[in-house]
């Protein structure tokens, strides 16, 4: 069902969103304006903001969509025309339309407007007469050459009809009468005549052979990555081993005194000599063989295990911490703990 409009063609107004419908709207206001004020873009603009207006539209929309649902029945009356005065509504409404929530409860209404024309356009009478689907059956069974007069015993030696009343063609009939009104695509032909597609024949696949590699090769690489492991790891056990002599040594000179953590990792002439001083000492703290513990000032102190307290195997609770260490903390910590010399040298300094 369509919405009505006017008669006239300045009253009716295409339905378009955005700069074209407001630049119309704008052009019409402007030509019928006799007063002579100026209606410029900037007034077009504050009315389509305005929360008033705005809210007021959507008011009436939800008003004819809650009419529309409350009045069905007597709307589906054929001398009822109140559906139609709430189309006209509608498009007077929807002249006013500038945001989404507003398309969207016009789209709305639009289709609970639809499904009741529907339904109402299957109550209408054609000619004074309903549709009656058994009396059509009627007037199909007769088209196809159905004849109920004749006797079943004549209709049987003329052999016209098998299968009851029905003759051979009656279908045939009604495909002939029904195709004129369907437009049917044509029969699909080749042009050369028929093509079979015949798969290629298998390509021969050539194995290449693979390269053997050279016994220069097989004898270099893994050999050469075997010892940098090696040498690698026994290089890290034996500085931890000889920074555990240090640490002993110093330890042994005087029991009394405290050894601060940071006055003996850190290396005044060098941040990277400190980073790995650091890090051999951790093994010290993980294997047991030295502790770690705060003096009165809250500072940490590094301290030798005996070997009657070496725990086995991790077994006594530890506490874990992380060192953090920058360059900018390295110098902090020289100057506060006025560090002059490395307690660790070097081991090329120390094998000298």
């Amino acid at each position: 069902m369509k919405r009505s409009r006017g008669s006239g063609g300045d009253e009716e107004t295409p339905r378009q969103n955005g700069s074209a419908g407001r630049r119309k709207g704008d052009q019409q206001h402007s030509d019928g304006d006799d007063g002579g004020s100026s209606f410029g873009p900037g007034d077009m603009q504050d009315e389509d903001n305005d929360p008033g207006l705005r809210r007021e539209i959507r008011s009436k929309y939800r008003d004819l969509i809650n009419s529309v649902q409350q009045n069905r029945e007597d709307m589906l009356s054929p001398s009822n025309n109140k559906l139609t005065e709430v189309l006209e509504e509608a498009n007077k409404l929807f002249k006013n339309v500038r945001q989404a929530r507003e398309a969207a409860l016009d789209a709305q209404l639009l289709v609970v407007a639809t499904d009741l024309g529907k339904e109402k356009a299957t109550q209408l009478f054609s000619e004074g007469t309903a549709f009656d689907p058994t009396v059509f059956a009627e007037h199909l069974l007769t088209f196809m050459g159905l004849n109920r007069l004749e006797d079943g015993e004549d209709e049987q030696q003329n052999g016209d009809a098998v299968d009851g009343y029905l003759p051979q063609d009656a279908w045939h009939r009604v495909a002939r009468r029904a195709e004129s009104c369907f437009k049917t695509a044509p029969s699909f032909h080749y042009m050369m005549g028929s093509f079979h597609a015949e798969p290629p024949p298998p390509r021969q696949r050539i194995e290449r052979q693979r390269k053997a590699p050279s016994k220069e090769a097989k004898r270099i690489m893994p050999t050469q990555l075997k010892k940098m492991e090696d040498s690698h790891q026994e290089a890290t056990e034996k500085e931890v081993e000889r920074i555990l002599g240090c640490l002993k040594g110093y330890y042994e000179d005087d029991p009394t005194s405290q050894i601060s953590y940071y006055e003996f990792v850190i290396d005044p002439s060098s941040f990277s000599r400190t980073v790995e001083n650091i890090f051999h000492t951790s093994f010290l703290i993980r294997d047991g063989l030295a502790r770690m513990y705060l003096d009165g000032a809250r500072l940490p102190c590094i301290a030798p295990v005996e070997e009657g307290e070496v725990e086995a195997g991790g077994s006594g609770s530890r506490n874990q911490c992380i060192v953090s260490m920058s360059p900018k903390i390295w110098k902090e910590l020289i100057d506060a703990f006025d560090i002059r010399h490395t307690m660790i040298r070097p081991p090329d300094a120390q094998t000298e």
